[in-house]
């Protein structure tokens, strides 16, 4: 007897058609895009100051050091949150918890330690010209390119929701948001996105 294998669905799959019919609405007029990222493995990294260095080593990915800034990495980012605080993803791990587990030894060898958060968090995309005027509707951050450009990320509120705003190179804005609050940001972007139509 086999078991029937689950395929994995997005945390906001029932918003998906809602976004897809919202992004063909406003391609012309207001080109502004909303959809979802695919899930990605993440790990929480905290580092004690002046270790960042050597935990890069046990990682595998470089931790960057300015402050709300993240780097690339070859499958993933790397997001500086806070002093001593890191956000690290990758699409193409199938378990987190066993990344966490090859890399514990080495980061508690340095003082670090990493948690796997995963399941914590949904992964919205938002593109065109657009993007960066909604997000400001409910958005106390100065989102103006010159101080909130790419490869920058903060944690902020939008709308009443915490999430973590991130700046791509290409003008996407990426919105990781808490699981338990998915469903109020996707209302909140298609409310705000009322504006356009």
């Amino acid at each position: 007897m086999t078991a029937d294998l689950l395929a994995p669905v997005h945390l906001l799959d029932a918003w998906r058609a809602r976004f897809e019919d919202l992004t063909v609405e406003l391609a012309g007029r207001h080109d502004l895009a909303i959809t979802l990222a695919p899930s990605t493995a993440a790990l929480a990294v905290r580092v004690a100051p002046g270790a960042a260095a050597v935990a890069e080593v046990a990682l595998g990915v470089p931790l960057p050091t300015r402050p709300l800034a993240w780097e690339p990495t070859l499958r993933g980012q790397s997001l500086h949150l806070g002093p001593d605080e890191w956000l690290v993803t990758d699409v193409a791990a199938t378990s987190a918890a066993a990344w966490e587990a090859v890399t514990r030894p080495a980061l508690a060898a340095v003082g670090a330690a990493a948690s796997d958060v995963s399941a914590q968090y949904a992964d919205l995309r938002l593109q065109g010209r657009a993007a960066r005027e909604l997000l400001s509707f409910g958005c106390a951050l100065d989102l103006r390119p010159a101080s909130f450009g790419p490869r920058t990320c903060a944690r902020t509120l939008l709308g009443q929701s915490g999430v973590l705003l991130v700046g791509h190179d290409d003008g996407e804005f990426q919105l990781l948001v808490r699981t338990s609050f998915a469903g109020y940001v996707a209302a909140w972007l298609l409310d705000a996105a009322e504006e356009y139509r």
